[in-house]
């Protein structure tokens, strides 16, 4: 997908910004102790401050925010040790409250940055002009009796992120890497689980088009995309809409807008609220929060390598190309096991075992790398086999499906189904006698000229050997032969 779009006038450019409302790793919720684990029955985790009690005040839960920092260091975002919690008052019909706790002016985390990778190899650094925290609302339930709507106020008061990007992205699939290396850091640093299917990730996709370099257009905001392919077709769709208003002659307006998956569009949800409607003010029952800079260092000091200065680290040490090494720290367990099987091996040879073989099988079977049967120490066991001439690369394959299907080792499988690669040069010359006697008619093409034959004949060697000859020496001692 190129970066531009072909309308009735011209080229124009996307302009994408992405709030992304990342939800906090904590045992209990923002402002109450009230438990934040998934799947509770409705309202069985709703304490009276979470329920909007009169009289119930908040109280800050500083493992919300000590996350917000880590997450904030992680993205080389400047730690304000001065931030204020503000109300903003907007109905939400599932916060009792009727505002919700957030951060405006002054939020925890501020100016930062993420580098995406695309996957041509080139990368780009994204601005993320700030991240707050604010608590999130409870789910408002339409679908369990025909004349009512419930309300379940599990996820009311719950610690989010809000991580809002600058207006830099400039494709669906930059928003797409930007978010997928978003999940990755978050994952890493261990301040948000990723997983979209439970709401832990949701995005707000700002959208507008201009005219390459131009004038920045108005902007649609689009709400609660919690799918990567959903956010990326809803971007798709949004600007060529607003291409087609404008080629028409109107005006886009500024509104919020939701995304239809079954029909494939974007439909008005309301006009857009500014900040000012919002009445933002600071909220009262909570004193400015004020950080020590000395526990943010520390903060700093625990955090892990990160995903890209890992990527450089096996670029450099390893000497993988940037896609490999893109690939293998994308997730953090996926680059702990690859670490673990090229331990002491040959590491390219590990890289392309671990992507094309592990990967494969895992995204078929539909499991993560913890889940895998074939443990790192198998894998490498199965990798020295290859490197000890024990078996062949094409016969490893073999083993590794078994193992992947059975749990069974891979020096177990050889034996028990003879696939020991034969290195015996009378064996091997014998089977090449057998084949260049029932192939004579090339034989006499290849010595006439036919140099492409010669891999025809490694073919059959193999497969007259049931593909447990020594690839090298089949070459070796067939080249001799043929070339007489």
């Amino acid at each position: 997908m190129a970066n531009t779009i072909e309308g009735a006038t011209g080229t124009w450019e996307y302009v994408i910004g992405l709030e992304v409302h990342a939800q906090i790793i904590s045992k209990s919720k923002l402002f109450s102790g009230a438990s934040t684990e998934f799947g509770a029955d409705p309202n069985a985790q709703v304490s009276p401050i979470d329920a909007g009690m009169p009289g119930m005040l908040p109280v800050i839960n500083m493992t919300c925010i000590e996350q917000a920092v880590r997450t904030g260091l992680a993205l080389n975002g400047t730690i304000n040790t001065h931030s204020v919690f503000d109300r903003k008052n907007y109905f939400y019909p599932d916060l009792p409250q009727g505002y919700q706790i957030s951060q405006y002016k002054q939020p925890v985390v501020s100016e930062g940055s993420l580098t995406i990778d695309m996957e041509d190899g080139e990368t780009r650094d994204i601005g993320i002009e700030r991240l707050h925290v604010e608590q999130d609302a409870g789910k408002s339930l339409h679908d369990q009796d025909p004349a009512s709507s419930y309300v379940d106020l599990n996820r009311s008061g719950i610690g989010l992120m809000e991580i809002v990007s600058k207006p830099e992205l400039r494709s669906p699939e930059e928003a797409g890497a930007y978010v997928r290396k978003l999940r990755s850091i978050l994952r890493y640093v261990g301040t948000c689980d990723g997983n979209m299917q439970e709401g832990s990730l949701r995005v707000d996709a700002n959208v507008s088009v201009r005219k390459p370099g131009g004038e920045l257009g108005t902007r649609c905001e689009i709400k609660n995309l919690n799918s990567m392919r959903f956010m990326q077709r809803a971007i798709e769709y949004e600007a060529m809409r607003q291409i087609d208003v404008l080629e028409a002659g109107g005006d886009v307006d500024q509104e919020t807008r939701l995304f239809d998956v079954n029909r494939g569009e974007t439909r008005s949800m309301r006009s857009k609220e500014e900040a000012h409607d919002y009445r933002y003010f600071p909220d009262p029952d909570l004193l400015p929060l004020r950080l020590e800079q000395a526990w943010v260092d520390g903060i700093g000091e625990t955090l892990p390598e990160l995903p890209d200065a890992k990527k450089d680290r096996f670029m450099a040490e390893f000497s993988l190309s940037a896609y490999d090494a893109g690939v293998l720290v994308a997730e953090q367990e996926n680059a702990a096991f690859y670490e673990e099987v090229a331990e002491g091996r040959d590491k390219k040879l590990a890289a392309n075992w671990v992507i094309s073989e592990l990967f494969g099988q895992l995204n078929k079977a539909g499991k993560s790398v913890d889940e895998s049967p074939v443990s790192a120490a198998a894998m490498g066991e199965l990798l020295d086999l290859i490197a000890d001439g024990t078996i062949s690369g094409r016969t490893a394959k073999d083993v590794f499906t078994d193992m992947f299907e059975t749990g069974k080792a891979a020096g177990v499988i050889v034996e028990e189904k003879g696939l020991k690669q034969v290195s015996d040069t009378g064996a091997i010359e014998a089977v090449i006698d057998e084949v260049m006697a029932r192939e004579d008619a090339k034989v006499a093409e290849y010595r006439g000229g036919k140099d492409k034959l010669f891999g025809f004949f490694v073919g059959q060697v193999m497969k007259a050997s049931g593909g447990k000859a020594n690839p090298k020496v089949v070459n070796e001692l067939l080249r001799k032969k043929l070339d007489g």
